[in-house]
């Protein structure tokens, strides 16, 4: 399926503007992840496109499971299996909802599970800032915001810290986050 129609159908389900941005800041993290994962390991072995297409379509049922954690991601999962997608996306879409306890398998799991609340730290803490934008954040601010506990709560920070496993320390992973966000910034309204 074509990012266009992913971007359709994204809009069609979710009829919240915060939470379609949502799903593109998260989409514009998982590409820069993809991308950095495949140049240190100096292979392509993450599917770039499919890094995408998880952070975009992450979310997709949230609109019909936002009063019912127990189905948020499950119905998703289901959907994007009704569209054909990748069983790799699929998973990746059910294991980010830690309330199933589904194993994240993979690097893309991992991404996923921590691109998912970082995407909120980095929009709260440029908000928090008078001049409201992207472009006014650098790594050492958002790790600043990161360290403050009742800041942001709702973005956890342990599933953020989750990028470890990923072989990226803290700060580099918020730096590569706030760079993708950086770079829609026009999308998001930042």
């Amino acid at each position: 399926m074509k990012r266009q129609q992913m971007l359709e159908l994204v809009r069609k389900n979710i009829k919240n503007k915060n939470l379609v941005n949502h799903c593109l800041a998260v989409e514009a993290i998982m590409e820069a992840l993809a991308e950095e994962l495949n140049r240190r390991a100096g292979t392509d072995e993450n599917d770039v496109e499919k890094w995408k297409a998880a952070g975009l379509m992450h979310d997709i049922d949230y609109g019909m499971t936002a009063d019912d954690p127990e189905k948020h991601a499950l119905l998703g999962a289901q959907m994007l299996k009704d569209l054909g997608f990748d069983d790799v996306i699929i998973h990746a879409v059910k294991a980010h909802n830690e309330v199933h306890g589904i194993p994240r398998e993979n690097s893309m799991d991992i991404a996923l599970y921590a691109a998912d609340p970082v995407s909120g730290l980095i929009v709260a803490a440029a908000l928090v800032r008078p001049e409201k934008r992207l472009s006014a954040l650098d790594a050492g601010s958002v790790l600043k915001r990161f360290k403050e506990k009742a800041f942001a709560r709702g973005a956890g920070r342990q599933q953020i810290l989750e990028c470890e496993k990923l072989g990226l320390a803290l700060e580099e992973f918020l730096g590569i986050s706030l760079s993708a966000m950086q770079g829609i910034a026009k999308d998001l309204g930042l």
